[in-house]
């Protein structure tokens, strides 16, 4: 972490939150950023001491803007040789990316503000996205003379649609909340006051679900983003929950009527 930029991580009761901190930058991400964010995700997924009990994360910005994208500031110094910026986009974004398409815990997107070229690869990473009506969306990266990497274009294009993804890399396009919940991007557009309190609702609805129902359902998303090869290994082991607690318990209260206890 590099001065007033970091990524944090609060955990409230079965609920974490990952913060996207670069103070005056509207949370822009830098080199020191990246390599955090596959920190903090690593550490959700191999379910180390700190993500213990875990059932949902929320992915936020700091200050009401999610990610304006990358800082810029820092370009000069690595993205004239192609080594450096391939070891950027590699090594450092789309390791820190896949870590967190990698998480077997529920993601929700916290939106607000700026959601821009790096901030729209993050969101696109989580499973559940809610924004502020005057949130924007773009990736206008074109103006900069510089292309999307490719897999980092491919997972923004499989989470936003065809014909915004690519009005956003080929004419510098930047569209509003309602635009993307149009595009399936978005689960809700909320007045901008109402964003905190509904993410907090989803998370908390979320959290009281079962834990290997959400890490089985992640599972399966998983092996349908890598494609059919992988969706029909995962047939061999679809079924190994059945004598699961969880699996007993939630048919029990449904039959018994009452709340499941998992």
């Amino acid at each position: 972490m590099t001065g007033g930029s970091r990524i944090s991580l609060h955990r409230e009761g079965a609920i974490a939150r990952v913060t996207l901190s670069n103070t005056g930058r509207l949370n822009a991400m830098t080199r020191a950023m990246w390599r955090e964010l596959r920190v903090v995700f690593d550490g959700l997924r191999n379910g180390d001491d700190s993500s213990s009990g875990l059932r949902c994360v929320v992915v936020r910005g700091e200050g009401g803007a999610f990610c304006a994208g990358g800082d810029i500031s820092e370009y000069p110094s690595f993205r004239f040789e192609e080594p450096s910026l391939r070891e950027f986009h590699e090594n450092e974004v789309w390791a820190a990316l896949q870590s967190m398409l990698d998480c077997p815990l529920p993601l929700i997107a916290q939106i607000e503000g700026a959601c821009m070229g790096a901030g729209i690869e993050i969101a696109s990473c989580c499973d559940i996205r809610l924004a502020g009506a005057s949130a924007k969306f773009g990736a206008p990266i074109a103006k900069l003379g510089f292309p999307m990497a490719p897999r980092e274009a491919a997972l923004v294009h499989g989470a936003i649609g065809d014909v915004l993804a690519r009005d956003m890399l080929l004419a510098a396009g930047v569209h509003g909340a309602q635009r993307l919940y149009d595009a399936g991007f978005l689960l809700h557009v909320l007045p901008d006051n109402e964003v905190i309190a509904a993410v907090q609702a989803h998370a908390t609805r979320v959290a009281t679900l079962a834990p290997q129902t959400a890490r089985l359902h992640k599972k399966t998303f998983a092996a349908l983003r890598a494609g059919a090869p992988s969706a029909h290994s995962l047939l061999a082991t679809a079924y190994d929950y059945a004598d699961s607690a969880e699996h007993r318990e939630g048919i029990a209260a449904f039959l018994a009527k009452r709340t499941p206890n998992f």
